[in-house]
């Protein structure tokens, strides 16, 4: 009977630990709402359903420019499976430099302004460009890269994030 009961504590524990394990660094995303650059609204709760990178970016900022090419590769390789970006462009950056950048790049996702700066504040007082969220496709963030992310690493999370149900 002794034995018993230490195995179910030691299974519950476990059982514990493993979903403290699985949980740990997921936070739902912050209710947002996004205006996009053709007028069009996209809220945090539209992100529901897909593996999603939001990405809070300026014009103005080197690493981010440097970093897009990149972005846009990610978007084109995943978006078949359930892979979505949406690009944030920060409230200090001229909305005519954002939709510049977005046309003469061609920008394949949705790209916003932050005209307020709301957005921002709701996603951890962003302040440093680039600051980018992978959001699972419960709505959750399960990671933040300050500065530009290791596209490799990346990869491997949105592969393992698209393999769950």
């Amino acid at each position: 009977m002794k034995k018993a009961l230490i195995g179910v504590v030691a299974a519950a524990v476990v059982a514990i630990g493993a979903t403290v394990y699985l949980n740990t660094g997921t936070a739902a995303a912050p209710a947002s709402t996004f205006v996009l650059l053709d007028g069009s609204k996209k809220t945090t709760e539209d992100l529901k359903g897909k593996v999603t990178l939001v990405n809070f970016w300026a014009t103005s900022c080197t690493t981010c420019v440097a970093e897009m090419p990149h972005i846009v590769e990610t978007h084109d390789k995943y978006k078949a499976r359930g892979y979505d970006t949406l690009a944030v462009a920060m409230s200090y950056d001229p909305p005519s430099y954002v939709v510049n950048f977005a046309q003469t790049r061609k920008l394949p996702f949705s790209v916003a302004i932050d005209n307020t700066g709301a957005a921002a504040r709701a996603w951890g007082d962003v302040q440093l460009t680039p600051t980018t969220f992978i959001v699972n496709k419960r709505g959750e963030i399960v990671k933040r890269y300050v500065g530009q992310p290791d596209f490799a690493e990346l990869h491997q999370l949105i592969e393992r994030l698209l393999a769950q149900g």
